[in-house]
């Protein structure tokens, strides 16, 4: 697990709900369980403060970073999907996106995966769909400097058509492969945890089924169900996290909350 990617974890299930700020302290205590070293916590605070995730605080109990509003918008879209409380219903269209202008080489990987994580996959080069609209694009698009056309498309041939459009965009075989592999990898994770775990080892099997979970955020839009062949994997994978997410909830918020009072400075 990296650093930078835990502290987004960590920010998004447990430090969002409590203000948004921690100081460095918690934070290195709070990634402990997780294996990473302070000076990889460090390291990685430093990189999302340059990349404007993290702002500088001075908090009560020492320096420490806060999410900026930026990280806000994006981590309160990321909880949505990953306990899939935003709306999913299909409406019947996709958003279609025909970029206009040449993307630099330099920058294609990382507008590819922003693309990727926001619900859109590529048709082809410069052409992308989403089964619904993202609010982010505008300014993702000004990030990087590119220009693009955007249509509302409605499949003349109706849902035969969606799903086939769907099929050609993602590849729902291997997306139902992975979410039979997340239950199949987590079933031994928690039932090493036990049924009575301590705080602290309830926290670390909570984050690294919540890690694992947002891993589907690059991999599946919440694509919706009217176009998925039934029985769909992922509505069982879901439900299988879901479960397991509220049952290990308590004790990690008790961890969570302990590791920020010891470093409260009051």
């Amino acid at each position: 697990m990296h650093a930078r990617s835990a502290l987004f974890d960590l920010y998004g299930d447990h430090l969002r709900s409590r203000g948004g700020q921690a100081p460095i302290a918690a934070l290195v205590k709070l990634l402990a369980p997780l294996g990473i070293a302070p000076p990889a916590v460090r390291t990685a605070v430093s990189r999302m403060v340059r990349q404007g995730w993290l702002e500088p605080v001075r908090l009560p109990g020492g320096p420490g970073y806060g999410l900026t509003p930026r990280a806000v918008r994006r981590l309160d879209d990321a909880a949505a999907r990953i306990y899939r409380t935003g709306d999913t219903t299909w409406r019947g269209r996709f958003d279609l996106l025909v970029f206009t202008s040449p993307v630099d080489r330099t920058v294609r990987p990382r507008l590819e995966a922003t693309l990727t994580y926001l619900g859109y996959a590529a048709l082809e080069r410069g052409t992308w769909l989403s089964p619904r609209p993202a609010g982010e694009l505008d300014a993702v698009l000004a990030e990087f400097g590119v220009t693009a056309q955007r249509f509302s498309a409605e499949p003349v041939g109706g849902i035969a058509e969606a799903m086939a459009v769907v099929r050609r965009a993602w590849d729902l075989d291997r997306l139902a492969e992975a979410y039979r592999r997340f239950i199949a990898e987590a079933e031994p994770m928690l039932a090493a945890v036990g049924t009575h775990p301590s705080d602290e080892a309830a926290y670390a099997a909570r984050f690294r089924l919540v890690h694992a979970w947002r891993n589907f955020l690059f991999q599946d839009p919440c694509l919706p169900a009217e176009l998925l062949p039934h029985p769909w994997p992922g509505t069982i994978a879901a439900q299988f996290f879901n479960r397991y997410a509220l049952q290990l909830r308590p004790a990690a918020d008790r961890y969570v909350d302990s590791c920020l009072a010891d470093h409260s400075g009051r």
